[in-house]
């Protein structure tokens, strides 16, 4: 009983950073890996399972607050479809290993640009 409260709890906080663009999505899936062992292939399921349904609520209310502006992301968003479900078929014939480096690359790459960046001044 605990434990579910608690990963209701943190399903909770992981979703609100999700609807706010923060990246629950990568603390799930270390929260799935690391502490319930769960497989890593299980875990980018379940992953995709919550960030989903978060993403389309968190979209539409961002699109009427008018923070989201559709005509210019559509290139992104037709792009990023593709990407993945070419890549989604590709990820069964790749070396696993090599996944988790990119993966881990990618995350260490974002960090860095997070702790880094610096917003441009739009005078």
């Amino acid at each position: 009983m605990v434990n579910c409260l608690f990963s209701f709890l943190l399903s909770t906080v992981l979703g609100f950073l999700s609807g706010m663009g923060i990246g629950g999505g990568s603390l799930l899936m270390l929260w799935l890996i690391a502490v319930v062992r769960m497989e890593p292939a299980a875990a980018r399921t379940a992953n995709l399972a919550f960030f989903l349904p978060g993403a389309i609520v968190s979209s539409l209310f961002h699109r009427k607050q008018g923070t989201l502006p559709v005509r210019k992301l559509l290139p992104a968003l037709v792009a990023g479809c593709i990407a993945a479900w070419v890549f989604s078929g590709l990820s069964q014939d790749l070396d696993t290993r090599m996944l988790r480096k990119l993966f881990g690359f990618l995350l260490l790459a974002v960090g860095l640009r997070e702790l880094f960046y610096r917003p441009r001044n739009m005078r």
